[in-house]
């Protein structure tokens, strides 16, 4: 089915709060998943936005929570999200933490006891459209095997990077410690797919491309060892600084009633106080990168993927949009 952005957005939003959210809530969650949709992530868009539904119908994620929101310090900014989503408390400091960041030339948003994050870019994304540099890092239940083990020790650990790119989309980098997303693994088994070898290992620690054997195992970090270091680096930012569940003390977020308790830290920088051209050098960079050798430069794609859409719409899954549907319709009616 074909949604226009506004379409997508009212539909989630009537089917979080038919789950439970509050308004916040629900806008919260409707805009990053139409977002990352948009930007043709699907697999983290409108089909995972179904996992935010059933985590507040079971209990997982808490709707209504309203997150506890303090500053020990004037550009640092700590967030209790009270079991709820991590989206909300990131909606309701973000003004705050733009005019500190640009006020005192960084700022810092810490937050624990949060669901999952879904598109981590989305966050630095929103900071570079404010002229920020941005690094974000969040952890979740255990998936990933360390550095020499086949267990796993943390969650797919992902790190974004975003910075502003002067009158073109920012730079941005969004990218999971392990050679994959879960969401990729967890697909492949829905579709009755193969994996990649070098993706993940079955609960003995074998290699597997079977996506079930997989998600009884461990997911296996890029890189190998490099790869893993940098999954134990976002533990100790999403985690270690926050307060958070380390990704071994973490409940799933796919079953039972426990919110995993996740982490989310969001640094973000004021460039022009470093250097006051900046953002062309920036976007000067990025032409010459891509004109004159041929890389390519992450963010670019996304924001196109993001235009076609907000002219022409999403082509969204008919089975997407009823299973959404469905939760809508559990919505009171307005009084």
């Amino acid at each position: 089915m074909r949604l226009s952005l506004e379409q997508a957005k009212m539909l989630c939003r009537a089917a979080a709060i038919g789950a439970g959210a509050s308004e916040a809530t629900a806008g919260a969650l409707a805009a990053a998943s139409v977002s990352a949709e948009a930007e043709g992530r699907s697999a983290l868009g409108l089909s995972h936005f179904i996992d935010y539904l059933e985590a507040m119908v079971a209990g997982r994620l808490d709707g209504k929570a309203e997150p506890a929101i303090s500053r020990p310090a004037l550009a640092v900014f700590l967030s209790d999200a009270r079991k709820g989503a991590a989206h909300t408390g990131f909606d309701l400091a973000f003004y705050d933490l733009v005019k500190a960041a640009k006020l005192f030339g960084v700022a810092v948003f810490s937050q624990k006891n949060a669901y999952t994050c879904g598109a981590l870019g989305y966050f630095t994304n929103r900071l570079a459209r404010q002229g920020l540099v941005a690094l974000a890092a969040t952890n979740g239940p255990a998936l990933l095997a360390g550095s020499g083990g086949a267990k796993p020790v943390y969650c797919t650990n992902p790190l974004s990077f975003a910075a502003p790119a002067g009158d073109g989309p920012p730079l941005l980098i969004d990218q999971a410690s392990s050679a994959t997303a879960f969401v990729n693994i967890r697909k492949a088994a829905r579709d009755g797919q193969e994996i990649p070898e070098g993706w993940a290992v079955d609960a003995e620690g074998n290699p597997t491309t079977d996506p079930a054997a997989a998600m009884k195992g461990a997911l296996l970090a890029f890189g190998g060892e490099r790869g893993a270091n940098i999954a134990l680096m976002v533990e100790v930012l999403a985690a270690g600084l926050t307060g958070a569940n380390w990704s071994l003390d973490a409940p799933s977020f796919m079953a039972g009633t426990e919110n995993p308790g996740t982490g989310l830290f969001v640094l973000a920088i004021e460039p022009k106080l470093l250097d006051a051209r900046f953002e062309q050098r920036m976007r000067d960079q990025i032409e010459r990168l891509g004109a004159g050798y041929g890389v390519y430069v992450p963010g670019a794609g996304k924001a196109e993927a993001a235009a076609r859409a907000a002219a022409v719409g999403l082509d969204v899954p008919t089975e997407v949009v009823k299973r959404i549907s469905d939760f809508a319709e559990r919505r009171p009616p307005a009084s």
